[in-house]
């Protein structure tokens, strides 16, 4: 594969490290030859060698395109089997502090490789943000197999929801991820996470006006009629108290 500086179409594979800069520098170079070996194997195995893909190095992850000549049934059957089956192999006898996780997501779509050999495409920047998503993390923390993958929009359509053989598309469950540019909509491999993200603390709610005190002053008195003064313990016209009319 060479490079190209039109936008082509590719198969896109991205695969992160869980926790990577949770670890020392001596960890990190660990974790780093375990990545290159597991990808390298897995690919290898389903028959796509170096001829047939392109890597790009992000320290803790590792972007692939791939041919599209590669079948994506073929490449999506290697990641939903022989990805968990590498992880089992090397964290089976590794300490603690040596496990490594990984969440991956596969992709199509249009993708250039510049003069400075850099990847430019919207295509890309969208499975890299549904590699970040809070939805494929939070399926990561919560699995007890080492792995979580999603697909993209375009995957599903072409591929998985036609029941080929190897992958099961029941076992695939659509998520919404937000980004800046709108939602985008993609497929969890597996059950979906049960945490959702942390919704914002709510303002506590402002307490109920109390009503005013009652006035200590004596009611206004509105007189009127003629005021002959106090007669035997009475007043002489009309009296109204606080807007009603009493005769007296």
């Amino acid at each position: 594969m060479t490079n190209q500086r039109l936008p082509l179409q590719r198969t896109m594979l991205l695969v992160d490290t869980e926790r990577f800069s949770d670890r020392d520098d001596v960890q990190q170079a660990y974790l780093r030859r375990m990545l290159y070996g597991i990808v390298d194997r897995v690919l290898l195995g389903a028959g796509i060698d170096q001829t047939l893909r392109l890597r790009a190095d992000r320290g803790d992850a590792i972007m692939e395109l791939v041919d599209p000549a590669v079948p994506l049934t073929t490449l999506l059957r290697a990641l939903l089997t022989e990805v968990p089956a590498e992880l089992h192999a090397v964290n089976r006898m590794a300490a603690s502090s040596a496990q490594i996780r990984l969440r991956a997501v596969l992709a199509t779509g249009f993708v250039a490789v510049d003069e400075f050999d850099g990847w430019v495409g919207t295509d890309l920047n969208q499975a890299c943000r549904l590699l970040d998503a809070d939805p494929l993390r939070a399926a990561l923390r919560e699995r007890a197999d080492d792995f979580a993958l999603c697909v993209s929009e375009s995957v599903h359509t072409g591929v998985v929801q036609h029941g080929h053989l190897g992958i099961p598309a029941d076992q695939f469950h659509v998520i919404d991820v937000l980004s800046k540019n709108g939602p985008l909509r993609a497929w969890l491999h597996g059950p979906l996470p049960t945490a959702g993200p942390t919704p914002e603390s709510a303002p506590p709610p402002s307490p109920a006006a109390a009503p005013p005190p009652p006035s200590a002053t004596a009611p206004e008195i509105d007189f009127r009629g003629t005021n002959h003064g106090v007669v035997a313990n009475r007043i002489e016209g009309a009296i109204t108290f606080r807007g009603s009319r009493e005769g007296r």
